[in-house]
């Protein structure tokens, strides 16, 4: 090969490595993702779409948006800018609109800022910014979690039962996320603990934080956890169900959007930051070789407690998840249909099933989550 050609695919080559390590090896999969979306305002799990949308007008609780596939998303999304945040309901489709390029939805409320016509703005599942009292009202502490890894910084809900609720962020997003589903545990009256973990990888490198959670829970009174999981924080808690020394406490597994294919997932997360298809492979391995010695991916079939009682399961996935294959929860839910629910909502995007359907979803994790009380 002439020496021009050979170093020019040895530029690639490095190049491409560097990329996918950058992206994807060892402690740099979700930070990447998470540090993209900060730069950009946005606080959303990884692969969100959060396309830039142009403010044309607000009135009478009604907002006007460029049309676009993100701006048609069914349910309720936050937009959020620089110097703005807002929640903004479903699409209202009698509505006039200024031109055939826009599209009008219900304005629920302005958080911060104002908004002006010729904003730039992006749209994101996470509704609330703040901690659960000045976001919702809820009371909580502050607590830290031992971890192997350093104490974790955590929100402690009270309630009287116990059983509590575990819930796990996933890629790109904060303990920020599970705000949206924190007035129905609350309602229920589930103790809730939101954890805060530094998230490096897919699952398996971070399920000890989640062990340290159900130790914590357990040591503060806990009888049984439910652990409560977005993308890899889904795969987090499917680790942590088969692998803790505390594994027969836990109650019951809900999965949003979970992480049960972690190559594809990484292939996917490759396609977003450009690295090229040929060189997902090299992006794979990178991430491969980052995880724990023995860790692998979720150990999904094996889903029973040490006395072999099976684990109640909740899934809840959109089938044009472009991040985590809608097919690796289907195929969970046909291996174990006594003991696996899954509830799919069209049109949802990764870890943002609850925004397209929040009456729905809320119904079928409230009828899940009775029998576990």
């Amino acid at each position: 090969m002439p020496g021009g050609r050979m170093l020019d695919l040895m530029r690639r080559r490095t190049t491409a490595v560097l990329a996918a390590s950058t992206l994807l090896g060892a402690g740099a999969v979700v930070a990447a993702a998470s540090t993209a979306a900060r730069l950009k305002g946005l606080d959303a799990p990884a692969g969100f779409a959060g396309a830039r949308l142009i403010v044309h007008g607000t009135a009478a609780g009604r907002i006007t948006l460029t049309r676009s596939l993100d701006s048609l998303l069914p349910g309720t999304y936050a937009i959020t800018s620089r110097s703005s945040r807002a929640v903004i309901g479903p699409v209202i489709e009698d509505a006039p609109r200024r031109s055939p390029d826009t599209v009008v939805r219900r304005l629920e409320r302005v958080d911060e800022g104002e908004l002006a016509p010729g904003d730039t703005v992006r749209l994101t599942p996470q509704l609330h910014r703040g901690d659960p009292h000045s976001a919702l009202g809820i009371g909580y502490t502050d607590v830290l979690i031992p971890g192997e890894r350093g104490e974790l910084p955590a929100w402690c809900v009270p309630g009287p039962r116990d059983t509590w609720v575990i819930a796990l962020h996933g890629l790109g997003s904060t303990r920020e996320l599970p705000l949206n589903v924190l007035p129905v545990l609350h309602r229920m009256q589930f103790p809730v603990l939101l954890p805060d973990y530094p998230a490096e990888g897919l699952g398996a490198a971070e399920w000890p934080e989640a062990d340290a959670a159900v130790r914590y829970a357990v040591s503060y009174g806990a009888r049984r956890v439910i652990l409560y999981g977005w993308s890899v924080g889904g795969a987090m808690a499917v680790h942590a169900a088969t692998r803790s020394p505390l594994r027969e406490r836990v109650a019951g597994l809900v999965l949003d959007s979970p992480v049960l294919d972690p190559a594809a997932t990484v292939r996917a997360l490759a396609a977003r930051r450009g690295v090229p298809w040929p060189l997902h492979s090299l992006a794979v391995r990178a991430a491969r070789d980052g995880l724990r010695p023995g860790s692998g991916g979720p150990p999904a079939a094996r889903l029973a407690r040490p006395d072999g009682s099976p684990v109640p399961v909740l899934i809840f996935h959109g089938p044009d998840d472009g991040i985590a294959p809608f097919g690796a929860s289907r195929e969970l839910a046909e291996q174990h249909p006594e003991t696996v629910t899954l509830h799919s909502v069209a049109g949802a995007e990764h870890a943002a099933v609850w925004n397209a359907d929040p009456a729905g979803y809320e119904e079928q994790l409230g009828r899940f989550l009775m029998p576990l009380m």
